[in-house]
């Protein structure tokens, strides 16, 4: 079969079942991932390695192709038939090309997401820095593109997000965005975010946070006017304050502590868990920045967080042992599955009673 039409078979196949990712590889069948779990696709046959070349080809043409042949790997987005959108990453496994895709959502609500409806209050600040964090493959950037499609259609600002790739599309609504690719429009992160305050902005989007130095700017945009939002591969609110404390060196540490915790809005931190009926739902942590938080920042006293986030229900705080269990409670999902997504089962035993 001709390589191109055959990628497009594949990523129909992906879009039909609703698959989240698709993977191809030199010697072995495509596989697609639904709700959480690979499936080989056993009507294909194994790929060869001048298909899987010539479909990395077709997805990244020749300039970005002959770079990969030179780094080894290469992140990308690829645009199919203008309909959907689709995050790559190619790499050299065994002396072969590999290729993991993964389907980017279209846009949706917060409600159509299952996601609680006080992050639109986050959405609605003029500056701050909030962080959506979880494990990869969560829904970080699906919630972020939520958000960011709330303030368009409702607020009158400039949003520029800062992305390796650029993933979800955004039409302009009543907000001017503008969207930069690391690699195409900027050089770095780092770059971009540094121009940004000659750029008139109100809002950033930052696809990743990947460095001390990156994080150093975003704090300081979130401090002097800018609402920014961005993510972090980490487990949890309190995890996400030491990982950014720590990325910097014992001279600085002071700093950012005292910095955070006067720009913080808050940190969400969610995990899609597959439900009883197939597919997946949210279930999530929710951190807001209040006196007593801010005094733990400061004073590096992050361990004790987890409990703030249990006793501040009243203030809107969200605890993910109280989300598995509301879900388990509402039939979504099985207590197994509740278990296996908790950070504290025997928290979770307790609330189950």
């Amino acid at each position: 079969m001709d390589p191109k039409k055959e990628l497009q078979e594949l990523i129909e196949i992906l879009i039909r079942e609703n698959g989240s990712d698709l993977h191809i590889s030199v010697g072995r069948r495509p596989a697609i991932r639904v709700a959480g779990e690979l499936v080989f696709l056993m009507t294909h046959t194994e790929l060869s390695k001048e298909a899987v070349a010539a479909m990395l080809l077709e997805m990244v043409g020749q300039e970005k192709f002959d770079a990969f042949l030179k780094n080894d790997e290469i992140d990308f987005s690829y645009n199919f038939n203008g309909t959907s959108r689709l995050r790559g990453n190619a790499y050299i496994e065994k002396g072969n090309i590999s290729i993991a895709l993964r389907l980017i959502p279209k846009v949706k609500t917060l409600e159509e997401l299952n996601l609680p409806p006080i992050l639109a209050e986050f959405a609605h600040k003029k500056q701050g820095f909030f962080l959506v964090v979880g494990p990869v493959g969560q829904g970080k950037s699906t919630t972020l593109s939520a958000m960011v499609s709330l303030i368009n259609n409702e607020r009158a600002v400039h949003i520029v997000t800062i992305e390796d790739p650029i993933e979800h599309i955004y039409e302009p609504n009543k907000s001017i965005i503008d969207q930069r690719e690391v690699g195409i429009d900027t050089k770095d992160f780092n770059t971009a975010l540094k121009s940004i305050f000659r750029e008139d902005v109100n809002v950033i989007l930052i696809g990743e946070m990947r460095s001390a130095e990156t994080i150093a700017t975003a704090v300081t945009a979130a401090e002097t006017g800018h609402l920014v939002l961005s993510t972090l591969h980490t487990n949890n609110a309190s995890q996400t304050i030491d990982r950014i404390v720590d990325s910097f060196p014992p001279e600085q540490q002071d700093q950012i502590r005292n910095q955070l915790a006067g720009s913080l809005l808050g940190i969400f931190s969610q995990r899609l868990v597959p439900r009883i009926i197939g597919g997946l739902v949210p279930a999530y942590e929710l951190l807001i920045n209040n006196s007593a938080v801010a005094n733990l920042i400061r004073e590096n006293r992050t361990k004790e967080i987890d409990v703030i986030i249990e006793t501040g229900t009243e203030s809107g705080m969200i605890d993910m042992n109280r989300s598995l269990a509301e879900l388990v409670r509402r039939g979504e999902i099985s207590l197994e599955v509740a278990m296996q997504n908790s950070l504290n089962p025997r928290g979770l035993e307790g609330l189950m009673g």
